[in-house]
Parts: structure tokens; C-alpha cells; sequence
């Protein structure tokens, strides 16, 4: 399952995110937690170092598309490679947590045992101040999420960029469901409607988690506003704050109610396993590919990235059983 944590910034959405990861990694399966947000703080909230910090996806975006493109021979070099390359017959596709070279290059440990992996997109850097985009960085995730056949019982939790920078490619589109934290105001309750307006039309169900409610009516203002897509609400929580501000934390510390809210998401997210459609994924994949094609990269590359789609390509555990390409010399 893929999970999407979104949201206004400040409001909650990387602390939730980090949660979620620890929760799942200790009462579902394997998790692999990924930092998709131009602040990249994931990984100082699951108590990371620094310099214990994974590879960057995003300044090794040749390597990484050189190995999914493995011997697809639609995809002519590395260099041909865009975001929204979707996979096809000869590509290298991706088992969460599996034994390949993105995950052993990319995904390290958190420092807590049996807890979630974590990949990072990466900060912005000198270079890139004035002449690149963020979405660029963000785009290897869209390209890990496209090659990866993730299982049941498998989660791929990604902190995602604030407000709608998500709507700037197809990502949105990549996940079974996706978290929005509100707040109990109007920036939090309007940012709610402007991402459930634009997800409904490609079927992306947006479940809203209040935070930093502090009473009765906030949880009325939330319902008035939001509806039945309130699925739960986090008030204050001293374990909580103690890890904002650095302090070690584990999964005991936090206060029922909290563990409570996790494990409602944590239900939520399984209950939605049944609605998997490989199909839709698949289609919604070749539709943002060939609108990306035509907007920039078409020109960018100097080539029709239209025929890089393998009409012939099935997405989803089939794809796995035809086995792995072979190995270029």
C-alpha cells in the first residue's frame, strides 16, 4: 500500500507521517518511509542524524533511471528518462524493501530497531537555488513509486510537499490512500477542498486527520466543514511535542489516544487493499506521461516520449512473475 501524507505547512503532516511510519513498521509490515518535501525533516523526526541520513534520490537521478530502465528497449539511455517514464517489458521493477539497488543504495534503517526504512529526495542545494525546480527532486520518487509492486502487507509512506505543489505532476495520482492534516481553521479546511476538488477527478480518496484540535468545537468546525472525510483528530500530546523538539521517543510513550488515531489510519489504509486497481494505475501513468510529453519533454529530450509506452505492459504482480531483465555487461 502507498500512503501519501499531505497538507498546508505546519500543519502536522511530517510529525504524522513519522508516526505513521514507526506504527506500521511495528504493527503491520516493512515500511519505507520517504522524504518528498522540499523541507526535509523526516528523517530529524524519526531521530535521525544528519549524518545517518540516506543517499539523496535526488542527485542521483542518472543512476537511478539507468537501473530502472534496465533492457526495456523503448527506453534508448538514461538521458531519455523523464519523471513520468513509465515502466515496460525489460524494465527493473521494485519489491518494497527488496534486494536491488535502489534500496540498498537509497534506504537506510531508522535508528529505532524494527522500525521503517528511509529514502530522501534531498535538500536544495547551492546549484540549485534560481535555476532548477524542486519537482525535478521529486520526481525520482514518481519514478520509484511507477516501478514498484508493492505486496500486502507492504507500505510506502511518503511525506509529501505542502499544500498543492503535489498537482505539479502526476504523484498524486501514485498512492491507495492519502492523509491530509487540517487544521481547525480556514488556510486548513481550504486547503483540504482545493486538493480533494482536484483528486476527485482521477478517483484519489483524501481521508482528512485534524491536528492540534483543542476542543469540542474544533472538532464541530472540522466536521462542518470537512464532513465524513474527518476519519480522525489529534489534540495536544506532550510525548508528541518531546519528539518535535528532539527529545527520544518511542511507540510506549505515546498517550492512548494517539495510538488510538494511528491505529484507525493504520485499519483504514488495509481496509482500502480490496480497492487496488493496477489497471487505473497503469492508464493514469501513460495519461500524465503523454501530457508531460507534450508540455516540455518532448522539447527537452528531442525525441516523442510517446512511444516510450509499452501497450503490451501489465502492471501490477504479473509483471514480477516474467522475471527480472537481464543484466546489461
Amino acid at each position: 500500500m502507498r500512503v501519501a501524507f499531505v497538507g498546508k505547512g505546519g500543519s502536522g503532516k511530517t510529525t504524522m507521517a513519522a508516526l505513521f511510519a514507526r506504527y506500521t513498521a511495528r504493527h503491520g509490515g516493512p515500511v519505507v518511509a520517504i522524504d518528498a518535501d522540499i523541507n526535509q525533516h523526516l528523517g530529524m523526526v524519526l531521530g535521525m542524524g544528519e549524518e545517518e541520513l540516506p543517499r539523496p534520490l535526488g542527485a542521483h537521478l542518472t543512476e537511478i533511471k539507468d537501473y530502472l530502465r534496465g533492457d526495456n528497449p523503448r527506453i534508448v539511455s538514461a538521458a531519455a528518462m523523464v519523471k513520468t517514464t513509465p515502466p515496460g517489458r525489460g524494465s527493473r521493477l521494485l519489491r518494497l524493501g527488496g534486494d536491488d539497488a535502489i534500496h540498498a543504495g537509497f534506504a537506510t534503517p531508522a535508528p529505532q530497531g524494527g522500525g521503517p526504512r528511509l529514502m530522501v529526495t534531498g535538500p536544495f542545494a547551492d546549484d540549485d537555488l534560481g535555476v532548477a525546480c524542486y519537482h525535478s527532486k521529486v520526481g525520482a520518487v514518481e519514478l520509484y513509486l511507477n516501478h514498484l509492486v508493492d505486496g500486502a502487507g507492504e507500505y510506502a509512506v511518503v511525506d509529501m510537499t505542502a499544500g498543492a505543489d503535489s498537482f505539479a505532476s502526476g504523484l498524486f495520482t501514485r498512492f491507495d490512500v492519502t492523509f491530509l492534516m487540517a487544521e481547525p481553521t480556514l488556510q486548513g479546511v481550504g486547503v483540504y477542498r482545493q486538493y480533494r476538488d482536484h483528486a476527485a477527478r482521477y478517483g484519489v480518496k483524501v481521508a482528512v486527520i485534524g491536528n492540534k484540535v483543542h476542543g469540542p468545537d474544533d472538532v464541530a468546525f472540522l466536521r462542518e466543514r470537512v464532513g465524513a472525510d474527518l476519519l480522525a483528530w489529534m489534540g495536544h500530546s506532550a510525548a508528541v511535542r518531546a519528539m518535535e523538539q528532539g527529545r527520544p521517543l518511542t511507540l510506549a510513550d505515546l498517550e492512548a489516544p494517539v495510538l488510538g488515531v494511528l491505529a484507525g489510519m493504520l485499519a483504514y489504509v488495509d481496509g482500502r487493499a480490496e480497492d487496488r486497481d493496477w489497471a487505473r494505475f497503469g492508464r493514469q501513468a501513460g495519461e500524465f506521461h503523454l501530457r508531460n510529453a507534450r508540455a516540455w519533454a518532448n522539447r527537452a529530450v528531442g525525441e516523442d516520449l510517446a512511444a516510450q509506452i509499452d501497450p503490451g505492459f501489465v502492471y501490477g504482480p504479473e509483471a514480477l512473475a516474467a522475471g527480472p531483465p537481464a543484466r546489461r555487461p
